[in-house]
């Protein structure tokens, strides 16, 4: 995992230096962490740049399980809804830290009814830095797969 982020860091212009690799370090352990609670050996992986208002409806994503963590911004905003309609609560995760959310084809009911969105930026300036991963069955079918030994 560790090699797809210094690649990914490298493409996008990322320098290098100190943050950097802390980005990459972090990212990597969260990725090993996340594979072995999935029992998972290979990993979809998103690092992505959002300014916009990017999945800002609530929802529950079409994976197992899914693991976000902010690094830059405004973290996800989640909250319980019993029958789909938006959470009255709102809750905001703190940037840097990481959230497991299980989704729609987690193998256990009932659905856990936690669902979660991108926070609404569209207009602010902000810009938020996102490591989004998934655990992949068939690495044959899926982009930016990474092993983890």
């Amino acid at each position: 995992m560790c090699d797809a982020l210094i690649e990914i860091t490298r493409f996008c212009g990322t320098p290098e230096g100190p943050e950097n690799n802390m980005l990459i370090e972090d990212a990597s352990a969260l990725a090993l962490i996340f594979s072995d609670v999935m029992n998972c050996p290979y990993l979809q992986l998103r690092l992505d740049v959002v300014q916009t208002n990017a999945c800002r409806k609530f929802h529950v994503d079409a994976v197992t399980a899914r693991l976000i963590c902010t690094y830059r911004g405004t973290g996800t905003q989640y909250g319980i809804s019993g029958d789909g309609s938006d959470p009255t609560k709102v809750m905001t995760v703190p940037t840097g830290s990481p959230v497991i959310l299980r989704g729609t084809r987690w193998p256990e009911a009932p659905l856990s009814g936690l669902l979660h969105r991108s926070p609404p930026i569209a207009g602010t300036g902000e810009t938020r830095l996102l490591l989004v991963l998934d655990p992949v069955e068939d690495p044959a079918q899926a982009s930016e797969v990474a092993y983890l030994h």
